[in-house]
């Protein structure tokens, strides 16, 4: 089992900056990609930015130029900086992590953290 701690969240003005940090705990084997998520009320949840263990990375074209996915392989960590922050940005921002673990390592699961919210108002 992957239990993923996330922090950061907060309340912030407009362009104001941000940086979530999710953290993974647990019998890791491996982690391959990582990602965060978000999901404004009344709204389905969106793929912000995805990074993979390559250091690879994508970003939500609304979100380019403004937020930078980063992982650190030693702490099991990847973190969002948000810059520019923008009122459509406010929502609840998910960790995501796929990963596999000692127990079942030819076996690989996607993670969830517990969401961190995100509000961006003046």
């Amino acid at each position: 089992q992957v239990q993923l701690m996330e922090s950061g969240g907060g309340l912030v003005q407009p362009g104001g900056s941000l940086r979530l940090s999710c953290a993974a705990f647990g019998n890791i084997f491996r982690i391959y990609e990582m990602a965060w998520y978000r999901q404004a009320p009344g709204k389905q949840r969106e793929l912000v930015a995805e990074i993979t263990s390559g250091a690879r990375t994508d970003y939500l074209e609304s979100v380019k130029g403004r937020f930078t996915i980063s992982r650190d392989d030693a702490k099991n960590t990847v973190y969002l900086q948000m810059n520019s922050l923008k009122p459509e940005d406010t929502a609840v921002y998910y960790c995501n992590a796929a990963a596999s673990l000692y127990d079942s390592t030819w076996s690989q699961s996607d993670y969830w953290g517990q969401g961190t919210q995100v509000t961006v108002s003046s």
